[in-house]
């Protein structure tokens, strides 16, 4: 390939770690497992981020910032969510370096009195810090977020994908009620799902996960799941229904109306860096990035293609116009004047980077008052008049942002597959896409199948129907198949 990108076809993994890096999205760090996320890759997280952000405020939420580090006694007061984070958690032991005899090291003297965690979610501190703002009926509910970095310290990583250090927002709300964390519980899955239908392209299923799968520390956790071109699923944001488990272990309590002290109720929910993962993994192909126009950092290019100065005066002149124009209608646009590079690299990088539309003027243009407009989607290309590019390029945008959400969605469908017997769904797990099966609803059957076929339980659909029917391993009565598929 001229780019130099290995095709999906040939392997998949490679494809996607060569077009991280050669997109210029991110590369690995000094720091094992960590990412450093460049310039346009931190481009697109940030338009991701402020459409997020703004569906939060407008469901009521505000923002706060709590610290990264965590007292480790914290960790212990919920049995379930310390068992289910110990292995991946950074800690603090020393707060000081000194000059040895082997140059820099920690200093003995220097001991932390309690050891700190570098925070893998921010239940514990939260909850710690809700116990001071909580005592009345009228302090509820509290609707906070936190944009935020966390560790989870992963032995196998893969840039976006899964990092020892990951950006995400992480939500924690307090209820009088159990109906109200449930409902927010809900209410956010479904902001995820608006989100990643409406801005990413991106087809998703919303389900619960069974218990094998919860966040530790929650009585009910939703999901939702997207598949990627290779057919395995990408969880890609998760809300979960806390119960009182937290409140609990930190005693935080509230006088109700009549004056009865209660527990108070809780949700959290929380998207990543995984998010760019998916995107590129959803879309792209062996020319680079797809992204769709309105998650694209830049959303039109115009290339000039000139010879000489005189050339290039009279082409720029119309270009600035074009470029004011689309300006004016709320679009990124660049103008990429270079004369560093010849026009045929330039219409390669943007190519490559995704840009959704790329306009080319040259001297013919001039003389004829046209432009060449090319779709990064479907590879097309158009001659138009200069007089109407601007105003026939918003609909566009919009027809490219639902070609590549419909492109996404009739692979979802096409790789969809309904057993009934064991053998049909280990075929049909390595053909790849959701599988939909009967399951006896045991932890012991979900973990055999996961051993036999590196396949788990996506979710379990909340528009599920309900249908009779046996467990593909066990033979056991099912009244609901449930989603399978090999995951990331």
């Amino acid at each position: 390939m001229g780019k130099g990108i290995t095709s999906r076809q040939e392997n998949y993994s490679q494809w996607y770690n060569e077009l991280v890096v050669k997109a210029d999205l991110a590369e690995n760090s000094a720091v094992r497992g960590s990412m450093v996320i460049k310039p346009y890759g931190y481009a697109i997280w940030e338009k991701m981020q402020a459409q997020l952000d703004k569906m939060f405020k407008e469901t009521g939420h505000q923002n706060a910032y709590f610290p990264l580090f965590i007292p480790k006694s914290f960790f212990s007061k919920e049995a379930s969510h310390v068992e289910g984070f110990a292995k991946e958690c950074a800690v603090v032991t020393h707060y000081r370096l000194k000059n040895g005899e082997n140059g820099i090291e920690v200093d003995p003297d220097a001991k932390l009195e309690e050891e700190l965690i570098v925070r893998p979610t921010s239940e514990t501190i939260i909850w710690h810090t809700y116990k001071n703002w909580i005592q009345s009926y009228r302090d509820l509910p509290i609707l906070v977020n936190q944009w935020a970095n966390v560790v989870r310290w992963e032995m196998r990583t893969r840039l976006f994908l899964r990092t020892a250090e990951f950006l995400w927002q992480e939500g924690h709300t307090a209820h009088a009620t159990a109906q109200e964390a449930l409902e927010e519980t809900q209410k956010m899955i479904n902001v995820y799902a608006d989100f990643a239908r409406d801005f990413m392209a991106l087809p998703v299923i919303i389900g619960t996960k069974t218990e094998n799968e919860r966040f530790a520390g929650a009585l009910e956790t939703y999901t939702i799941e997207a598949l990627m071109q290779d057919g395995k699923a990408l969880q890609s944001g998760t809300s979960h229904f806390l119960g009182q488990n937290f409140a609990k272990a930190f005693d935080v309590k509230f006088a109700d109306k009549s004056g009865q002290l209660e527990y108070v109720w809780a949700s959290s929910w929380g998207v990543s860096t995984r998010l760019m993962g998916a995107l590129i993994m959803a879309h792209s192909d062996d020319n680079g990035l797809v992204l769709p126009p309105k998650l694209a950092p830049i959303q039109v290019v115009i290339v000039p293609i000139y010879k000489n100065d005189d050339e290039f005066n009279q082409v720029s002149e119309k270009a600035t116009k074009i470029q004011k124009l689309l300006q004016a209608k709320g679009i990124s646009v660049k103008f990429d004047n270079r004369d560093t590079h010849k026009p045929g690299f330039k219409f390669a990088e943007y190519e490559l980077k995704g840009v959704p539309l790329r306009i080319a003027i040259g001297p013919r243009d001039v003389d004829q008052n046209t432009c060449e407009l090319a779709r990064r989607d479907t590879l097309t290309k158009e001659i138009i008049s200069q007089d109407v590019v601007a105003d026939h390029i918003p609909a566009l945008l919009d027809e490219i942002q639902s070609n590549i959400y419909n492109k996404a969605l009739k692979h979802r469908d096409s790789t969809k597959h309904f057993v009934n017997t064991f053998e049909e769904f280990e075929k049909a797990i390595e053909q790849g896409g959701f599988v939909y099966a009967h399951w006896d609803g045991t932890i012991e059957t979900e973990n055999k199948i996961k051993e036999l076929t590196k396949a788990t339980i996506r979710c379990v659909p909340i528009d599920n129907p309900l249908e009779n029917g046996t467990c593909i391993l066990t033979g056991k009565p099912s009244t609901q198949r449930v989603l399978f598929a090999k995951a990331y």
